[in-house]
């Protein structure tokens, strides 16, 4: 069964990514580039408040921050 991504702007997605661990070490226009203390990097674009896309949403979970979408879930309603 296919997992159902959330909806969340770049904006809250950096937020939420702040309080999992990792830091904005900068910006480049749009894109924030954020790290981890482990070493993992992902770039998150934020426009307005428009939310990300959910391929590239998907490959930030996935590539980027190496955890399923059900941890993001998790993460997302322990922080609500």
């Amino acid at each position: 069964m296919s997992e159902h991504l959330p909806v969340i702007s770049g904006k809250d997605f950096i937020k939420l990514l702040e309080k999992l661990g990792f830091a904005v070490v900068r910006i480049n226009g749009s894109h924030h580039r954020l790290k981890h203390s482990d070493g993992r990097l992902t770039t998150v674009p934020v426009h307005k408040n428009d939310p990300l896309p959910k391929g590239l949403l998907r490959k930030i979970i996935r590539d980027d921050l190496k955890i399923s979408v059900e941890e993001l879930r998790n993460a997302i309603a322990s922080q609500l």
